[in-house]
């Protein structure tokens, strides 16, 4: 089996895989990441959905060879330590998950979205979560929460206690 040097949430680690295995399953199986959830193994509903070199794609369908030499970013990896991200935390102050199963990939599109585009409009944040699917159909507080968290620097964190740093 060949070695992959892959970059995973700032932390380079060497893993022994085949060069088709996807990514989710590296991620989960192998360096024991367990926020990123399988849904459909299609690409089709947005749980598996991680950062790749700040884009959102579908780690289900992403083999681990295609990400050698790119940054990889999981929800695990989103938070600055013990700080929420303002997405994390705007999730959480606008009561968006029920059952929670697909926040890991909503959070991380969203995050894309606001990388790129740090004020977005209903329109803009409909498009850039389409294919992000909620069976518990919280969208319109997943909407809600992108707004509040783009009202925030995304430099700009929530510690656990709810404290805002600087």
């Amino acid at each position: 089996m060949p070695t992959y040097r892959l970059n995973v949430n700032d932390a380079t680690q060497d893993v022994e895989l085949t060069e088709d295995m996807p990514l989710l399953w590296a991620l989960r199986d192998v360096l024991g990441l367990i926020g990123t959830k399988f849904g459909c193994g299609i690409a089709a509903c947005g749980a598996c959905t991680v950062l790749i070199d700040g884009v959102a794609l579908r780690s289900c369908v992403v083999p681990v060879s295609a990400v050698v030499g790119k940054a990889v970013r999981t929800i695990e990896g989103l938070a600055d330590n013990d700080n929420l991200h303002p997405l994390q935390q705007a999730w959480i102050e606008q009561d968006v998950a029920q059952c929670g199963y697909c926040q890991a990939g909503q959070i991380m599109s969203a995050a894309a979205l606001l990388e790129a585009n740090p004020t977005p409009s209903d329109t803009d944040i409909d498009a850039a979560m389409a294919g992000n699917y909620c069976r518990c159909g919280t969208y319109s507080r997943i909407r809600s929460a992108i707004h509040r968290a783009a009202g925030q620097s995304t430099a700009q964190y929530v510690n656990a206690a709810g404290e805002r740093d600087a």
